[in-house]
């Protein structure tokens, strides 16, 4: 690994490179934040897909895309005269500084140099819990920013709107709970989804389209709390079903075209044959029954 001057050099001399391309490359030249949003988005995604494969290599060339993207965003508000990347590092160290009481004390935002507090001491003053564990460390995150000058005004007002709905549930139900809004037993959630399930299941048969569809995101949203309560990331687990039926669907169209028999020319009955087959190999590549 790279020592913290060799780190702090490759940093200098990217930005170089990113400095002399806003001036000299007819593509960089034009970008501005509006253009540069829906890459960003890409980009981030494409950091999503290495970190789910565990991909290493893909993980580190993701990850320079991103700070491209963040970079890239701070030339443009230095161009502006708004902001650098100093700034963006400044004001984000600071946050760091002043929502982790239980490390550093909050008088040292803006120091150079802080330093961490002794083990075991709370440097917060104040009415902070002890944050002895990571759940702690969380709770206390959330009441820090709602005393921050310009922190949340709400204990939801921090989900973003444009976060992808099954994300944002699970991060409302979150935020909700640490502040004590959750239920008291974790078992009791089930009875909540089968009792929205029964709603919905109501609904559908009385043929009522927006009620249904009410209903419908009142199931997820439960299923949702009841992924959170056993510490399962719904997206996560998603995604991973997502990439199941792909690679299982995917052995079904492969084996119609080694065969000449387009998949609409097929049964139900022998692309069911196949995603089983497809099923029992995945079995013995791995110890897990997925």
């Amino acid at each position: 690994m790279h020592t913290r001057e060799e780190k702090m050099e490759a940093f200098g001399r990217f930005l170089d490179v990113l400095d002399t391309l806003r001036e000299k490359c007819p593509w960089d030249r034009k970008q501005t934040n509006e253009s540069l949003r829906p890459n960003t988005i890409e980009e981030v995604y494409e950091l999503c897909d290495a970190l789910m494969k565990s991909d290493e290599s893909n993980i580190c060339k993701e990850l320079g895309d991103v700070l491209l993207h963040i970079c890239f965003y701070a030339k443009i508000g230095e161009e502006n005269g708004k902001f650098d990347i100093a700034d963006v590092c400044g004001k984000l160290t600071d946050k760091l500084i002043f929502r982790h009481p239980h490390v550093y004390h909050p008088s040292q935002v803006g120091q150079a140099a802080p330093k961490p507090l002794p083990y075991g001491e709370n440097g917060d003053g104040g009415d902070m819990q002890k944050a002895d564990t990571a759940q702690k460390v969380i709770e206390n995150w959330e009441q820090i920013k709602l005393k921050e000058k310009d922190g949340n005004k709400s204990v939801l007002s921090g989900v973003p709107e444009s976060l992808p709905s099954l994300i944002k549930a699970y991060r409302v139900q979150d935020k909700a709970r640490n502040v004590g809004f959750d239920w008291e037993d974790r078992h009791d959630v089930w009875a909540k989804v089968r009792e929205e399930l029964d709603e919905l299941e109501t609904e559908l048969v009385r043929g009522d389209k927006e009620c249904s569809m009410e209903e419908f995101g009142d199931f997820i949203f439960s299923v949702v709390n009841a992924g959170r309560l056993y510490h399962i990331n719904p997206d996560t687990a998603l995604e991973k079903t997502n990439a199941k039926f792909i690679r299982r669907f995917n052995y079904i169209e492969e084996h119609s075209i080694k065969i000449g028999k387009p998949l609409k020319d097929m049964t139900l009955g022998e692309m069911d044959a196949l995603w089983n087959e497809a099923k029992e190999i995945e079995k013995k590549q791995t110890p897990k029954n997925i």
